[in-house]
This record gives structure tokens, C-alpha cells and sequence, in this order.
């Protein structure tokens, strides 16, 4: 029977989180950018590292994969499609769940992962979705999505229509604390959300007790991120204006609200 541990959020540098999954005696982390505050944090909490989790190449998110192995020799999990030196499996979809490329078991912790293809900020990201429970990476955000450092507008919204599918009660956990500036800029492109004026109080309630704004929900998200409704037609016509002319599809909705975002 799978079983939900605690997750806990671990901050490094600026804004990012390391996301720690953990029980009792054992840990693993997902996006480990700096080895420090992890290997503190286990060492407090006297926890074995069991497994590094990673979603795409940024060293923000891969920078303390060697320092953790020189502790702990455990398995680095990652998207087959990106360069990480310190990897010993490499992953992608696969439709096959029993396929080893296509999905982590972590048995201390009776926890299964579905890894999906998620291309958009990065060409080969990917996230890890299993126990009502997604940790994507930089590509969707509280309230937000990643930039397109390598991918294309179309791809990212492939990839955040991917995981808008998922159950609504879904709780994301994302790469960084970004919620409240990206509702800032979601209150500019749909002023009418009344869900969005909500968020944006509780978000900094939040923030004001110095605590994390995540996990988030798919529903959450879909009620009020810019960029899982780009068909909502107060959006659109936010973006046709920014644009200078009419836009009437998803991606390129999409596309002038991430070029919007980029310089907010």
C-alpha cells in the first residue's frame, strides 16, 4: 500500500526549495541545488539520504548532487534527455508503468513516482507525479511557469496542459518561491478574478509569517494562473493589448503573456 510521508520544505539560496520527503529514519530530495542546509537538516534530524530526485539540468537544482554522494552513495534519478554527470538513472514518460525508465519506486517509504515529459524551460525537464503528490521542477509555478530557456512556447503548453490534467486535488510543490510576485503580474492580466484577489491575500499572510505558499493545487492553479487559462477571454484580450494586435490561440496567448512576464 503506498503511503504518504511528510514533506518538508528545505530553502537554498534566494528563493529556491529543496523538497524533502521523509520518514522516520530515511530521506530523499528532489532538486538539491546547494548539499548544505540538506546535509544539516539530516544530520539534525538523524535521517539516512536513501535517493536525489532530479527534474531538469540548472544548477540551481543539481549543484549539490556531488557533495550529497561524497555522504551518502545513493541512486541519482533524472531526465534522460539533459546532461547531469552525477545521474545513474535516466528517466523519460513511458506509457509502460512498468518500465524503469518511466518511473521511481523508492521502498523505504512504499512510494511510487510516474515520471512525465515536461519540455518547456528546459529541453528535457521532467517531473515526478504519485501519491496525490507533483514536484515539477521550474516548469509551473504558484500562480506562474518557468521561462523558456530552451523550449518553445508550444512545448510549454503542451507541458502545463499535461499536468492541468491531473486530479484537481493535486498538490504541486515547484522549484521556487515566486507566488506572490507572479500574482502581482496575474492581477495585471486578469483583473476581473476575484479567485486571484483572494490568492494574493492569503499568499502574503503566508509570506508575512515567513511561511512557504506551497504546496499549491491543479485546481488552485487553473482557477487563477495567467498561464493555465490563456482561453479565458479577459486574459486574451489582456494579451492581444500588450501584443498590439489580436490574438485568438492558446500558445500565442501563452507566448505574449511569458514575454510580458519576462520583463514585469
Amino acid at each position: 500500500m503506498t503511503t504518504t510521508p511528510n514533506i518538508v520544505p528545505i530553502h537554498a539560496f534566494k528563493d529556491n526549495y529543496i523538497w524533502l520527503i521523509r520518514d522516520h529514519y530515511h530521506a530523499a530530495v528532489i532538486d538539491p541545488g546547494d548539499a548544505s542546509p540538506v546535509l544539516d537538516y539530516l544530520s539534525r534530524e538523524k535521517l539516512k539520504l536513501i535517493a536525489i530526485l532530479n527534474t531538469h539540468h540548472h544548477p540551481d537544482h543539481v549543484g549539490g548532487n556531488a557533495e550529497l554522494l561524497r555522504e551518502f552513495a545513493v541512486p541519482v534519478f533524472g531526465p534522460a534527455k539533459e546532461s547531469i554527470p552525477t545521474l545513474t538513472h535516466r528517466l523519460k514518460e513511458c506509457s509502460d508503468i512498468e518500465n524503469e525508465e518511466g518511473c521511481v519506486y523508492l521502498p523505504e517509504f512504499s512510494l511510487s513516482f510516474r515520471v512525465l515529459d515536461i519540455p518547456g524551460h528546459t529541453s528535457g525537464h521532467i517531473a515526478y507525479y504519485g501519491a496525490n503528490m507533483l514536484f515539477c521542477g521550474d516548469t509551473l509555478f504558484g500562480c506562474g511557469c518557468g521561462r523558456l530557456f530552451e523550449g518553445t512556447a508550444q512545448q510549454m503548453v503542451d507541458s502545463l496542459k499535461k499536468l492541468a490534467d491531473l486530479p484537481k486535488d493535486t498538490l504541486i510543490y515547484c522549484g521556487h518561491e515566486y507566488t506572490l510576485s507572479n500574482i502581482r503580474f496575474a492581477r495585471t492580466v486578469e483583473p476581473g478574478n476575484q479567485a486571484l484577489a483572494k490568492r494574493e491575500v492569503e499568499a502574503e499572510k503566508l509570506r508575512n509569517e515567513g511561511l512557504p505558499t506551497l504546496p499549491s493545487t491543479i485546481a488552485l492553479e487553473k482557477a487563477t494562473n495567467p498561464f493555465l487559462r490563456c482561453t479565458e477571454a479577459e486574459v486574451i484580450e489582456s494579451a492581444s493589448n500588450h501584443a498590439g494586435k489580436p490574438l485568438n490561440d492558446r500558445v500565442s496567448v501563452f507566448a505574449a503573456i511569458r514575454e510580458w512576464k519576462n520583463h514585469f
